[in-house]
């Protein structure tokens, strides 16, 4: 079997963290966001992924050999010259995608995290015999997003409606497709969309089917989701595999810490902390519903929330992190900085703080 992860572009809404690494790579839960998806496929017997991309392919190449070599999966990528939205990709990698098996092949949109059921899904897709099957998920505010219309009892998808200003239904597409090779031909090698212009022709035809997801959802392209996302991760971990989150006394709710990382006495972690490798926590910390990347050092008595810090960072003695603090790689905070919701890019010393949210250049 296999699998297509859209990764598109430069992702600007999750920097300062890529402009060191492309989106794809940057860490959630202490492993690059991609892995997380290229486990879950491995784990339903996906031989291939290939990544569609438009952005340092190399990069992302080189980075995942090793990973390719651990988890015994061939990674290739298909690299857009210009940026085909979310069906196009599929048309360029079609020579890829088809091996005469007439086997269906997973379509991951790269941003989203969940429990991925991809072995309920192959079961889904083969009981309605449908051309396609996508994922939806319920959410509390359907205005902001393509609304998906289906029959409850069958799955059978209707239509969509875009944003819709009255409420027709609170299922959206959640961004996980598995596909029959045929859906392939509806595709041009164009910039286009799947949501948009593939999907409702399918459905016209009374062919796609949805299946709800069970579990969490998150598209964790953006720092605030990024950390409601750790949240439902950390709490479906909890669930399904608590020996993996940090125990002791100086634990507060789910946390998960690499064990190469040293915690001193007397901290507070939790809830909601992800801390990376090779990371220094001196005593006296306070962490809350943040990620410490690899390599961090947060000295004695600093206190950080809802913020992430990026690679190798620096945090003060007494310094204060909070309101979607973001720092860069290799960034570093003196003692004593109050820092309220800055976004500083990498390779800076700061020496000031930081009042208002803004951009530090």
């Amino acid at each position: 079997m296999k699998a297509l992860i859209l990764v598109g572009g430069f992702g600007t809404r999750l920097r300062p963290l890529t402009l060191s690494v492309p989106k794809p790579l940057v860490d959630f839960a202490n492993k690059p966001m991609i892995l997380h998806q290229i486990e879950a496929l491995k784990a339903v017997g996906v031989t291939e992924v290939i990544l569609a991309i438009n952005y340092q392919p190399g990069l992302m190449l080189s980075f995942l050999k090793e990973f390719e070599q651990k988890l015994e999966i061939k990674i290739t990528c298909s690299q857009e010259t210009e940026p085909l939205g979310t069906a196009g990709p599929l048309a360029l990698a079609r020579d890829k995608l088809i091996d005469g098996s007439g086997e269906p092949f997973f379509v991951l949109n790269s941003d989203v995290i969940s429990e991925y059921p991809l072995r309920e899904m192959i079961e889904f897709h083969k009981s309605h015999g449908g051309e396609a099957s996508i994922m939806v998920t319920k959410v509390d505010e359907p205005s902001k997003y393509g609304v998906v219309i289906m029959e409850e009892t069958t799955g059978k998808v209707e239509k969509f409606v875009e944003k819709p200003q009255i409420f027709v239904g609170n299922k959206i597409n959640a961004g996980i497709y598995l596909l029959n090779p045929s859906v392939l031909d509806r595709i041009e090698l164009r910039p286009t969309s799947i949501e948009k212009e593939v999907f409702p022709k399918v459905a016209a035809d009374q062919k796609l089917y949805a299946m709800l997801l069970p579990g969490f959802w998150m598209d964790i392209g953006q720092p605030k989701d990024y950390i409601t996302g750790l949240r439902l991760y950390l709490d479906s971990l909890r669930k399904k595999s608590s020996a993996k989150l940090a125990t002791g006394s100086q634990m507060m709710g789910n946390v998960i810490v690499d064990d190469t990382a040293v915690i001193g006495d007397g901290c507070l972690i939790g809830p909601d902390v992800a801390i990376g490798p090779g990371c220094v926590i001196e005593s006296g910390v306070r962490l809350s519903r943040c990620t410490v990347m690899r390599g961090v050092r947060v000295k004695k008595h600093a206190c950080i929330s809802n913020s992430i810090i990026g690679w190798h960072s620096t945090v003060g003695r007494w310094a204060r992190v909070e309101n979607m603090t973001i720092l860069g790689e290799d960034v570093h905070l003196a003692d004593e900085i109050y820092s309220n919701g800055g976004v500083v890019l990498p390779h800076k010393e700061i020496k000031s703080s930081i009042l208002k949210p803004e951009i530090v250049m």
